[in-house]
């Protein structure tokens, strides 16, 4: 990995902030609040003082306010021009914009692009990455989005390794994170990598957030199981949904929709984009995720009901597909009494 990001004790390091129409409010406000705390300043908590280490500046195309997500305008703090001189330059997030059903850059974009110097560091936050994928800065590379957006993704931009379950991935020079939240994590990742993890995690506490979730970790996903489309193997999922807790096979539910298992195979991963198995261990971490949420029961217990058989299995297919063990999903997301 290339860190590209200058000594801070130098100067401070220049991040502009680039906001397009639909800018999501909050990740507008994100950077300068993370990146500007005053728990950055040396001094912090009982006399903060000295030089901040970024220079955090919020601009749009043509300094025009743009309108934001939550339907009201947002003018710049200083001009475009200042993309030419950015250490770091950071892609909010939007709604409502064309480059999310076009896949592609208008040509003032482009040219406000144009202007970023070679050395600059790039962070897109949630629908940011549309911008960088269409720029090109993530061509053969993995990255990240909201999740929400990713089959979009994939269609406009198949150049990319787009990994939808992360909150972030870092490639040094460009750093791509998922939606709205993952924004902070992101920030906090900058921090700790550029000045040091006890700065981040002072930072952290100033804003009153968890100091560290890992890039790695899973966006916390909910996609209905089965999904209810109208006819095809809707059934089929619905059958294997209602008995999770059961021994369910490939040729079962070849079976349960009178295909061979080839042609069911082929079928499956038409509709669903995954193969059988692959839905089949989804469907039953939604399930178990439920059950953590929402009862009290113990983790051999959840693992019977859900199909995973033991809890050894249970543990390691739950930590591979969230990124979390069982018991830290229970204590983040319980909704039991």
């Amino acid at each position: 990995m290339v860190r590209v990001c200058k000594n801070l004790a130098m100067q401070p390091h220049r991040v502009v902030v680039l906001a397009l129409d639909g800018v999501i409010t909050m990740e507008l406000g994100f950077p300068s609040r993370f990146l500007g705390h005053r728990s950055l300043l040396p001094g912090w908590p009982s006399a903060p003082a000295g030089s901040a280490p970024y220079d955090v500046r919020h601009v749009t195309l043509g300094d025009r306010p743009v309108r934001t997500s939550a339907g009201f305008d947002a003018a710049p703090t200083h001009s475009v021009d200042d993309l030419r001189h950015a250490d770091t330059v950071i892609v909010c997030g939007f709604n409502d914009n064309p480059i999310l059903t076009t896949g592609e850059l208008s040509d003032e974009l482009r040219a406000a692009l144009d202007t970023v110097p070679a050395s600059a560091r790039w962070v897109s936050i949630c629908t940011g990455a549309f911008v960088l994928a269409a720029y090109g800065l993530l061509d053969g590379r993995r990255a990240t989005t909201h999740w929400m957006h990713a089959q979009e993704f994939r269609r406009f931009f198949p150049q990319v390794d787009l990994d939808p379950e992360v909150l972030f991935v870092d490639h040094g020079d460009v750093l791509t994170s998922a939606g709205n939240a993952a924004g902070i994590d992101v920030l906090l990742h900058l921090i700790r990598t550029d000045i040091g993890p006890q700065i981040a995690n002072q930072v952290a506490r100033g804003c009153v957030v968890a100091p560290m979730r890992s890039g790695g970790q899973a966006q916390f996903i909910e996609r209905p199981v089965p999904q209810r489309l109208d006819g095809g193997l809707a059934p089929v999922r619905d059958w294997a949904t209602r008995h999770l807790a059961e021994s369910i096979t490939l040729e079962s539910a070849a079976r349960q929709a009178a295909m061979s298992v080839r042609t069911f195979t082929r079928r499956f991963r038409e509709e669903t984009g995954q193969t059988f198995g692959q839905w089949l261990t989804g469907a039953r971490i939604e399930a178990a995720k439920e059950l953590l949420e929402g009862t009290d029961l113990n983790i051999e217990s959840i693992a019977g009901r859900s199909g995973f058989g033991t809890s050894a299995a249970f543990r390691a297919q739950f930590r591979a597909g969230t990124g979390l063990a069982p018991a830290a999903y229970r204590a983040t997301f319980s909704r039991a009494a």
